[in-house]
């Protein structure tokens, strides 16, 4: 496909000759002095990106805005299967929300056609912003429009997308994150804190003798004692910690942050106040056996479910209703 962006080649700086025109229509640029950031523009450089090729995801973060010099990209929420919610065409821009708000992108930007993008860094964007007051009221308009926009499909749209999405992610007895969500997000934070260097605990909780129990008084009273227990965890952690229903009669909660000593305190004053309370309408006690490991460098979300399981399972061949901790194995045992 013929080029008709002002680059010589595939990551080329921008052409000193076509800075002029470029700014010309550019949202971004409009009534900037090319002088105020002249030293700035060769810095910018330019991707191709085909038709069908993804530009910014949720599950990828971004550092840069992309502005489309030609071509067509498409903007959708929730989900790729979800209704087109803008088009971006030459002159607009994205990943201005994503790099503000330094998190990870709220929407799926895709191509739609061959499209030709200018890039600005992270650190050439704030450059920009300190040099030109004009680039600075432009980029607040820009984020502006863009809010307002997914406002509008958000208010028409978003909740059913959400509600279906909380239905397939979501546990519907206790309310929690099910099996599949703690696959995706547990993984994702695993991921994260390897990243940065950062410690994480998992624990894994089973209920003790919760098959005799619902043998004794129904499968109503087991839905009870589940959602007892689930209500103790919210109660007694922190809102950064992650806690879902595993399978079963088993929960699984990741502590980003945490080191096993601080989680071992915490899962012992959980399973103590559980143990002192009762099963709504009946004189049953609820106990709990709960496992912990820290994530060690090379751990995946499987290693370390096995681990804390393993430390669960270690306190119920021991005698339940009590904490165990199996440590990560040292380098020569991985």
């Amino acid at each position: 496909m013929s080029s008709v962006s002002p680059y010589d080649s595939h990551h080329n700086s921008i052409d000193t000759d076509f800075r002029k025109s470029l700014l010309n229509g550019i949202a971004l640029f409009r009534d900037v002095n090319p002088n105020d950031i002249a030293d700035l523009l060769p810095r910018c450089s330019r991707i191709d990106v085909r038709k069908g090729e993804m530009l910014l995801s949720p599950t990828r973060p971004n550092r840069c805005v992309y502005v489309v010099l030609s071509g067509l990209l498409e903007v959708r929420l929730g989900s790729l299967d979800s209704p087109r919610i803008a088009d971006l065409i030459p002159g607009a821009c994205a990943g201005e929300l994503s790099l503000i708000e330094d998190r990870d992108p709220s929407a799926y930007v895709m191509a739609a056609d061959d499209s030709h993008l200018m890039v600005i860094s992270h650190t050439l964007l704030w450059q920009m912003v300190d040099r030109s007051h004009a680039f600075a009221k432009n980029l607040l308009v820009v984020l502006s429009e863009r809010v307002r926009s997914d406002n509008e499909f958000i208010a028409t749209s978003l909740d059913v997308i959400r509600e279906a999405k909380r239905n397939a992610t979501t546990d519907a007895l206790t309310g929690l994150g099910n099996r599949h969500w703690m696959q995706e997000i547990f993984d994702r934070e695993l991921k994260r804190s390897q990243h940065g260097a950062d410690s994480l605990c998992l624990m894994m909780i089973d209920v003790d003798g919760f098959k005799t129990f619902n043998d004794l008084y129904g499968h109503i009273a087991g839905d009870r004692v589940l959602t007892t227990v689930a209500s103790a965890l919210r109660k007694h952690l922190r809102p950064t910690d992650l806690i879902a229903r595993f399978g079963g009669d088993e929960f699984a909660v990741l502590l980003p942050g945490s080191k096993t000593d601080r989680v071992a305190k915490t899962a012992n004053r959980i399973r103590d106040r559980l143990s002192r309370s009762t099963v709504q309408d009946l004189q049953a006690t609820i106990t709990i056996s709960i496992g912990i490991t820290e994530a060690a460098p090379g751990d995946d979300l499987h290693s370390l479910v096995d681990r804390a399981d393993a430390a669960m399972y270690d306190v119920k061949i021991s005698g339940r209703d009590s904490v165990g901790i199996r440590p990560a194995p040292s380098k020569h045992q991985r």
